[in-house]
């Protein structure tokens, strides 16, 4: 069997002008990147914001396992689909990584014969987004730092810096240091870093809707407090213009290809816990105006992902999803039904049977937000008929939505076909899609949260940390109480414990900790023991990558 990236290769990708004059998108819109990749300018986006859109939908998942149930894979299977049957279609996906990359998942660009090429650029330095976001980041805490270095005119608290550092890679080293050690360099205060994805400039820059949105935005970041507990901006010390020049290249889309040909833009990458989890609004935008079918993706499952598109990302980028599809395992839900990780590839229907709560609740949470939802099986090699044919069956008996098999890893768009036509029928059905958020913005916030927790998560109740609790009320009094919350949990269930699988009623969600994401527009509550900077696991995939005798990377997938 090949592996992604021999199959990756053995294709040959169409020149990226060829790609973008299928969308009708001229060769002066165009800034190559090398013979397969592109940014789309400024000027030529700002074209498109009067086009009519075309239609939105939502690929997201159930609870997954470590691995992954393969939704970027669905994504770019069903977008060739889409246009096999004729719909003139853009994928519209986030960049990977490097922390993953190199971390649990390897790669993230999708899978088998439904992947976004060349995915060895993707998966790695691709035109440089990432570092630009991180170098942002850091030119702001060099600022800080200096600025208190030279006599600190704003009289900032050193005691109450709110902003870390960032670098693009899982390093639990650096969750907690000392900085500015030695003498002349500075004062000493603890710091710390957090992976690039998780930085609020990451945020800001997938919300933007253009340039002078996105240094707007920049400077509306809290950075510190004051001796006086005036709150300290970005614009404060002025560094968001230039902030804004390291960014200006980068928020411009970048357009590559499927192994079919589909066109697809990937660009931003925010963190799906700690931030939304999403693609860039201008990614999302370009796409609509260029397409009459967008497929996108929101990080981790549908309690996650799919909320926070819904309730943060649409409802500040004024979209409105016309389907939704979420992914599915038989592996997964054996997994959610009790079967150890070495077993997940054999028959248990009966285990299958436990764990189709997870699937069940996560179709129920997506229909409380208006949206038509399918499920889509992503097959595995080990699946069996019996185990598939349950699924199908158990999804149209108990929950009324139609189930469909899925093999676009193996067949690519053929793979998919069924799928992507039931997804037409649904987005095109009249008066099918009633979308709106789970809240409205006038809820307190400590409502929103439980609000989400109590709807998607079906907890109990929420306790928030006496201090969690105090700077809600800050946030209130601040007039920061209009904004959606983004709530950072694991990935793993529906509780705040990863542990606890399938669809745990009443459990109970600790809020620990109120951070307040200003300049991207939302309030972040982290739960349980969530973090911003992973660590690499025992045996981290960097120890597969490496160049063979030629020079080609091996183990990139």
């Amino acid at each position: 069997m090949l592996s992604d990236i021999e199959i990756a290769r053995s294709m040959t990708p169409k020149p990226i002008a060829s790609i973008a004059a299928s969308l009708e998108i001229p060769e002066t819109a165009l800034y190559a990147h090398g013979p397969h990749i592109a940014k789309l300018s400024h000027e030529f986006v700002a074209t498109l914001t009067e086009r009519p859109c075309g239609k939105l939908i939502l690929v997201t998942a159930i609870s997954p396992t470590p691995a992954g149930e393969g939704k970027t894979t669905t994504t770019v299977g069903l977008g060739d689909a889409l246009r096999r049957i004729g719909k003139k279609t853009v994928i519209a996906l986030r960049e990977p990584s490097l922390g993953p990359c190199f971390g649990v998942k390897g790669g993230a660009a999708g899978g088998g014969w439904a992947q976004v090429i060349p995915m060895e650029a993707i998966n790695l330095h691709f035109t440089g987004d990432f570092h630009a976001v991180s170098s942002a980041h850091n030119l702001l805490s060099a600022m800080i730092d200096n600025h208190i270095y030279w006599g600190n005119d704003l009289k900032m608290d050193s005691r109450r810096v709110y902003w870390r550092r960032v670098v693009d890679m899982n390093d639990r080293a650096l969750r907690h240091i000392v900085q500015s050690l030695g003498a002349g360099n500075g004062f000493s205060r603890e710091d710390g870093f957090d992976i690039t994805v998780a930085s609020e400039v990451m945020a800001v820059f997938c919300l933007a809707r253009d340039l002078d949105d996105l240094e707007a935005r920049l400077g509306r970041m809290v950075i510190a407090e004051s001796l006086n507990k005036r709150t300290l901006t970005a614009a404060d010390i002025k560094a968001s213009p230039a902030m804004a020049v390291l960014l200006r290249d980068a928020l411009q889309p970048n357009l590559v290809q499927t192994l079919e040909g589909t066109p697809a833009l990937v660009h931003g990458g925010p963190f799906a816990n700690i931030a939304h989890g999403c693609n860039s609004v201008i990614a999302t935008r370009s796409a609509l105006a260029l397409g009459d079918y967008v497929v996108t993706e929101a990080g981790f499952g549908a309690d996650l992902g799919a909320e926070k598109f819904f309730d943060i990302k649409c409802r500040k980028a004024g979209l409105a999803p016309d389907a939704a599809v979420i992914v599915a395992t038989a592996r997964a839900l054996k997994m959610h039904g009790g079967v150890a990780k070495d077993a997940l590839g054999t028959e248990n229907l009966a285990a299958l049977e436990a764990g189709f709560a997870n699937l069940a609740r996560h179709v129920e949470n997506v229909g409380k937000f208006g949206v038509p939802v399918i499920v889509g099986i992503n097959r595995f090699v080990t699946d069996t008929d019996a185990e598939l044919d349950f699924l199908v069956r158990t999804c149209r008996e108990k929950l009324g939505v139609e189930a469909i098999i899925c093999t676009h890893w193996a067949d690519g768009s053929a793979g998919s076909e069924a799928l992507a036509r039931a997804v037409v029928t649904l987005a095109e059905a009249e008066g099918a899609n009633q979308f709106a958020p789970l809240y409205p913005d006038e809820l307190p916030l400590n409502a929103k949260i439980e609000t989400v927790a109590r709807e998607i998560y079906h907890a109990g109740s929420v306790v928030f940390d006496a201090k969690a609790s105090r700077r809600l009320s800050e946030l209130e009094a601040a007039g920061y109480g209009n904004l959606p919350v983004c709530i950072a949990k694991t990935q793993n269930s529906f509780s705040a414990d990863p542990t606890v699988m399938g669809a745990p009623e009443g459990h109970v969600l600790p809020v620990r900790e109120i951070r307040l994401s200003a300049g991207a527009g939302f309030v972040v509550a982290i739960c349980g023991d969530i973090r911003t900077m992973p660590g690499l696991p025992r045996v981290p995939a960097a120890e597969r990558i490496r160049l063979d005798k030629s020079g080609h990377i091996e183990g990139l997938s």
